[in-house]
């Protein structure tokens, strides 16, 4: 009877007795993968500019920390966002990072804006080292009205 060995449980004898499938496997699974790697980073740094309604040029998204009073909309409802420090070292989160997060939220519910935004500092929770809670209410812009003059043009 032959002495079981550590080397038994090794990738070359892995290889040899599965007569080199176990590598033929990986390297096929390389292939495939590679592509669409490629194919999604490149569409991410492709460097499309999302067209937004207004910005704030500060961060670079619709989040104003304040109210805006000079266009019509209606409120879509209020975004809350958390973001976390990745270890007890890490600095608290930026304004941009938590606007950014807020503005992610706000844009699956449709908003053009995000308004009367505000955060606190970070603290300590149960769950991570530091975390900034930020809300906000998401809005949608009302079309604006059409001039009053186009309205007796079109009754004659």
């Amino acid at each position: 009877m032959r002495q079981i060995d550590a080397r038994d449980f090794g990738y070359q004898n892995l290889c040899s007795t599965t007569g080199g499938s176990m590598k033929k496997i990986v390297i096929l699974a390389a292939a495939i993968a590679v592509p669409f790697a490629l194919t999604t980073s490149q569409a991410a740094f492709a460097g499309e500019k999302k067209q937004f309604v207004m910005v704030n040029e500060d961060v670079g998204v619709p989040v104003f920390p304040y109210d805006i009073k000079d266009r019509p909309y209606e409120v879509l409802g209020e975004v809350k966002a958390g973001v976390r420090k990745a270890t007890v070292f890490s600095k608290s989160p930026s304004q941009e990072k938590i606007y950014r997060e807020l503005w992610e939220r706000a844009e699956k519910l449709g908003a053009d804006a995000v308004i009367n935004a505000n955060y606190g500092d970070a603290h300590a929770t149960a769950f991570s080292w530091g975390k900034a809670n930020a809300t906000g209410t998401a809005i949608r812009f009302k079309p604006a009205a059409a001039p009053a003059e186009a309205a007796p043009a079109a009754a004659q």
